[in-house]
């Protein structure tokens, strides 16, 4: 790791404290004061509801090497002064990048990409020490801090990355320098800033700019405008997904309802039989992303399978909570429209009666209204049983299942979570699968808490 003094270096900064430190390395890098542990360097960031600099003299006790901050806060410890706290972590995260020699895996996408993350992470440590990006880590300042976190123990690292603007892959991707680049779809969220799925596709695929050009790029092959990517600076993609074009195909999938799916994976040079704990066609698709990536970095069939195996969804992911009167998909971290029907096929394996409380969805832009409604119509279509919608934005999804031929008595609007959170238990039968997703604005965790 980086040595206190090449910091100071590559930050331009103004280095205040004991000089017997320089020689000393960084362990991590931290943004929030209370995870502080030995060693770590502590980056003060003024945030909307805090400010990092009222934390200094507290990370520095919990043995913080040095504190990076904007102002001089007087505080008896060692501190770097720089004009930009952020800016900062990012020049040291491409510092240290450069002197990492690991596979490093990029992710983004519309939708999955912290599902396929932990799939990708699950299959690679079958055969390499993997990092990964913490949670959905996966911004301007969780990418360097992923970055900054793998260490010479690690042997491979995957690093997600989300974006809702133009310019802002090409800043991750330059911290991150992926050597396999991997998109899962092309779908309808940041509509706002992004305007259509050719922009979004735009957008995304700014990643490639900073690949490493020996290595590969493992795309979507189900995905109709990632299929409009032939090339990539030479490079063939790689596709996975049901197509008969896939390079990592996914067929006789076995649907064992929300105990997970059974399924193949088709390759050039032979079938694994996989079983994914995750339930959904979604989660053989993810599995196929990462044996495609696996294949890149030399898996074998059974370090594949074994690692497919190990796939568990994470709290807000698609993670079934089984209780004894009711079976829970949380699956409330986030939505956009795809993500939304690919929960409610979800919800619908289930056998007895299905409830599907679901939330605004944000960030959607004009059409905000008209992709509630489809959501709506797509659910009653699917024959959930009982729709309890959450939000102003909501109640055009229970007017779309209406008008698609759900009875007005199974479908119950909420003005908002708080409501939903008093209400839910009045709507529930012994029995019931729940399905639980909104945009994470929306907080539905709260409900999911209940359970």
């Amino acid at each position: 790791m980086l040595k206190l003094r090449e910091i100071i270096e590559i930050t331009d900064g103004t280095f205040i404290g004991n000089e017997a430190d320089l020689d000393k390395e960084m362990a991590m890098a931290r943004i929030d004061s209370r995870v502080v542990e030995p060693s770590d360097i502590f980056f003060a960031v003024k945030g909307e509801k805090t400010d990092g600099h009222n934390y200094i003299k507290k990370a520095a006790e919990l043995g913080a090497l040095c504190s990076i901050c904007e102002r001089d806060t007087g505080d008896d410890c060692n501190r770097i002064i720089v004009s930009d706290s952020l800016k900062a972590l990012r020049k040291i995260a491409i510092a240290h990048r450069d002197r990492l020699t690991i596979p490093i895996v990029g992710i983004s996408g519309s939708v999955g990409k912290t599902s396929t993350k932990e799939a990708i992470a699950g299959v690679l440590s079958q055969k390499y020490k993997t990092q990964k990006t913490a949670g959905n880590y996966n911004n301007e300042i969780g990418v360097p801090l992923t970055i900054l976190s793998i260490n010479d123990t690690y042997e491979a690292a995957v690093v997600e990355m989300g974006i809702s603007d133009f310019g802002e892959m090409d800043l991750l991707s330059s911290i991150a320098r992926p050597d396999i680049c991997v998109l899962t779809n092309i779908g309808l969220c940041h509509l706002e800033n992004l305007g259509t799925q050719e922009g979004i596709l735009k957008a995304k695929t700014e990643m490639f700019a900073h690949r490493n050009k020996n290595g590969a790029v493992v795309l979507n092959g189900d995905d109709p405008l990632l299929n409009t990517i032939q090339d990539v600076d030479g490079t063939k993609p790689v596709r996975f997904g049901y197509g008969e074009s896939c390079d990592v195909r996914v067929e006789n999938v076995d649907p064992r309802g929300l105990l997970g799916t059974d399924f193949e994976l088709v390759m050039k040079d032979g079938r694994i039989s996989c079983h994914c704990d995750i339930p959904g066609t979604h989660g053989a698709v993810n599995a196929a992303c990462a044996a495609a990536t696996g294949r890149q970095l030399g898996l074998s069939d059974e370090q594949i399978r074994q690692g497919i195996a190990s796939i568990k969804a994470l709290p807000g992911r698609s993670n079934i909570i089984h209780r004894e009167d009711h079976i829970i998909l949380d699956d409330c971290y986030n939505a956009n429209p795809v993500s939304m029907k690919a929960a409610i096929d979800m919800l619908s394996l289930w056998e007895g009666r299905k409830v599907a409380l679901l939330g605004d969805m944000f960030e959607l832009g004009a059409d905000e209204e008209s992709l509630h409604y489809g959501v709506g119509e797509y659910l009653a279509q699917k024959g959930i049983d009982l729709l309890l919608a959450v939000g102003k934005l909501s109640s055009k999804l229970a007017d779309g299942a209406v008008a698609a031929g759900m009875d007005e008595a199974s479908v119950i609007r909420f003005a908002d979570t708080d409501e939903a959170k008093d209400k839910i238990f009045d709507h529930l039968k012994k029995g019931d699968a729940l399905l639980i997703k909104a945009s994470h604005g929306m907080h539905l965790e709260k409900v999911v808490s209940l359970f």
